[in-house]
């Protein structure tokens, strides 16, 4: 952190997590970053810890703070869904092997950099809101089941892509209206708009005949 926050004066770093479990802290890092860091401070806070030690970072993985960096299955998740290895995986040639057995094929090492922060915004975690899940929780708990241990993401929230409309139908989902939900599909049901179509790419204003016009792709 000194290194990557002083030394380099990298802005956006909420973390670095050393992973020991069988690795000894040295072949696998973990930097979480604040939310809208820019591209370009992450991929130098990553070629920051691979050059900081000629031994360390084998794997160098950034990910956003909601990413608990000490699960793995968290940082598998998000290199699944928040990376693509063609624009989002660099490679660092000659790094020291460091411990542990050696190649006698090639003495040489290499780190490889990944880059699975969002970068743009996502649909929300598709799982009930905290309040929910808590309250979920104290009713398992005052029935003497098995203690939990939830590990993020334990519950819902946003990522960016949540509007008034979306929320509204959430609330009326909560209270047992959705049907009103689905009259309102029903009003708006349109045949120029392709089956699965992101929401994201269709425009929310009236057009001929009061429907909705979908945005062209440039």
């Amino acid at each position: 952190m000194q290194h990557l926050r002083e030394g380099l004066g990298i802005k956006g770093v909420y973390k670095v997590i050393l992973h020991e479990p069988l690795t000894s802290l040295h072949k696998l890092m973990v930097i979480q970053f604040e939310k809208g860091t820019p591209q370009t401070e992450i991929w130098r806070a990553m070629y920051g810890c691979a050059s900081y030690r000629r031994v360390g970072g084998k794997w160098i993985v950034a990910v956003d703070k909601d990413i608990d960096g000490n699960n793995t299955n968290a940082v598998f998740w998000a290199m699944s869904y928040r990376a693509k290895p063609h624009r989002d995986v660099q490679m660092l040639m000659h790094k020291d092997s460091g411990h542990g057995p050696r190649s006698m094929i090639d003495p040489e090492d290499s780190a490889v950099l990944i880059n699975a922060v969002l970068k743009e915004p996502y649909p929300p975690i598709s799982l009930p809101k905290k309040e929910y899940m808590e309250n979920a929780r104290k009713i398992w708990e005052r029935l003497g089941l098995p203690r939990l241990q939830p590990e993020m993401p334990w519950y819902g929230y946003d990522l960016g892509m949540w509007n008034d409309k979306l929320e509204h139908q959430a609330q009326l989902a909560v209270k047992g209206d959705f049907w009103e939900t689905g009259k309102w599909c029903a009003r708006h049901r349109r045949s120029d708009v392709k089956m699965n179509a992101e929401m994201r790419t269709v425009e929310d204003k009236p057009g001929r005949g009061g429907r909705v016009r979908a945005r062209k792709k440039k």
